[in-house]
């Protein structure tokens, strides 16, 4: 069982990782996010009790905080577009328009995968290693390694084109 001072260790620890994620699904809208990472971790609080250790505690938090924002997105099924979009904190005189377009685009693209899709890039994009993102989603690691690379390459290509 985690205790309340591991689980403040692990909340600091692990909550910016966890909120980029859910910004990810988010489609860059920080308010959902902060929604959605507060979920989580309430989640998280509520069955730490179930926790056994078979996995890390950030491996489970991942796939907690995918169960929430999926659930979310699936629930309201609300398309977020680029117009409800807020960018991610980058003050606004650090960065040019074009940097703020890039971002969208970036984002319109992530968000026309589909959900394991999605996962899988967003989890990538917070530099969490591969292994873990395996186990999170229960993928084999040569499988992962493959769906990253075609990922990225419809990535590129949307971004470039417009198109998936």
């Amino acid at each position: 069982m985690i205790t309340e001072e591991e689980f403040t260790r692990i909340y600091y620890h692990a909550a910016p990782k966890v909120q980029r994620l859910c910004l990810g699904y988010a489609s860059g809208n920080k308010d959902l996010a902060n929604e959605w990472l507060q979920e989580t971790f309430i989640k998280v609080w509520t069955h730490r009790k179930s926790f056994e250790g078979k996995s890390s505690v950030d491996t489970w938090i991942y796939r907690i905080a995918v169960n929430v924002c999926l659930g979310n997105l699936r629930k309201s099924k609300q398309i977020i577009t680029s117009e409800n979009v807020h960018m991610i904190d980058i003050p606004i005189e650090d960065t040019d328009e074009n940097d703020e377009k890039k971002i969208n685009t970036m984002f319109e693209c992530i968000n026309q995968l589909n959900e394991q899709n999605k996962a899988l890039i967003l989890l990538e994009l917070e530099e969490v290693s591969q292994s873990t993102i395996a186990e999170t989603v229960g993928l084999a690691q040569g499988t992962l390694r493959t769906r990253l690379s075609r990922i990225r390459q419809s990535l590129l290509k949307c971004i470039k084109n417009g198109k998936r």
